[in-house]
């Protein structure tokens, strides 16, 4: 309870001075609740991320430092020989540009794709919650099933692919023996993973424009098309920045689609689609049995992961800025004429 003083008048003025009073225990109690129930609320996450995301990662950055077997455990310290080790195995130069091309081939067709659904979807149809948990169908399947299912799809001697291109007079394509065909069998089971769960992201995102933009829109005489390319794109553009950044992260760890599309799960014998992640699985617990070099290969993973979503958000974030700036400048280079 506050404790009250009298007014008191100071010496030489008629006016009455007021004393600091002393606050009591709840007031301050209520004053630090204020000031701590925020972080208090927050907290759970970060203390659940530094757990399981920030403490693995130092946790594997000391262990790449040394000599880590998988039996024998940590050993001398040896500094960044195993970083050297892993860069100078051909194996992980030929899974990093595996890992790209994969990424390549599903990554842009996914995003392209799945914006395409969403605008579809946003518009008037018929049972429209019925098509829109619909494409999320595919996200929820295991992923074991969805590779079992698409590796016999995509078999050389009697897949159903192969079988359809027969059909219409083109001949069979090696899919576990040419490289290239290999990488787009693959990006072809993450795009139909991925592809509903995206184009919901990006439906929930054009849900929320104005509508009345497109009313505006279409009194100007603008079509569908049109309406999607000037108002849709540029209206959701955090989110497709969004969508781009998580689909790099997810594109360059790909690993069970990888592991399960043939029986040794280790990239057929020429290594022709074995991924970074799949290379880092082989080191740890494969023929190396080094949990070093497997931590060394984490790392570079990171790193590159870092770097490409950096530059992915500074290209797309620039593309997406860059629109606007030209018609505003169009506008007042009219504007000075007139």
């Amino acid at each position: 309870m506050a404790v009250l003083t009298p007014q008191r008048s100071a010496p030489g003025s008629g006016a009455p001075q007021r004393e600091s009073r002393r606050l009591g225990f709840s007031q301050r109690l209520g004053r630090w609740d204020v000031k701590l129930s925020p972080y208090l609320y927050i907290s759970p996450f970060f203390i659940l991320f530094a757990i399981t995301g920030l403490f693995p990662l130092g946790y594997t950055a000391f262990v790449s430092v040394h000599e880590w077997s998988l039996l024998g455990g940590q050993g001398d310290f040896i500094g960044l020989q195993n970083f050297a080790d892993v860069l100078a195995h051909p194996t992980f130069w030929k899974s990093l540009v595996n890992t790209l091309s994969i990424f390549v081939f599903s990554s842009i067709p996914q995003v392209i794709i799945a914006i395409t659904i969403a605008a579809l979807l946003d518009q008037n149809l018929r049972s429209a919650t019925f098509w829109r948990m619909g494409v999320l169908i595919p996200y929820v399947v295991a992923p074991v099933a969805v590779s079992l299912i698409f590796g016999r799809l995509f078999a050389d001697q009697y897949g159903l692919i192969n079988s359809v291109l027969n059909t219409i007079g083109l001949d069979s394509i090696a899919w576990h023996g040419d490289r290239i065909a290999s990488h787009v069998a693959i990006a072809t089971m993450v795009n139909y993973r991925w592809m509903g769960y995206n184009a919901l992201i990006f439906l929930a995102a054009m849900q929320a424009v104005p509508r009345d933009l497109y009313e505006a829109a279409v009194i100007d005489g603008a079509g569908r098309v049109r309406q999607f390319f000037s108002i849709t794109v540029p209206q959701i553009r955090a989110t497709i920045i969004f969508v781009v950044i998580t689909s790099t992260i997810g594109g360059l760890q790909i690993f069970d689609e990888v592991r399960l599309f043939d029986a040794t799960g280790l990239g057929g014998p020429d290594r022709n689609w074995m991924t970074t992640v799949v290379f880092l699985y082989d080191t740890a617990w494969g023929n190396q049995h080094s949990l070093g070099r497997a931590s060394a290969v984490a790392w570079l993973l990171f790193l590159l992961i870092v770097v490409i979503g950096l530059v992915n958000f500074l290209v797309t974030q620039r593309i997406s800025s860059a629109g606007p700036t030209k018609k505003s400048k169009r506008k007042s280079n009219t504007g000075g004429n007139s």
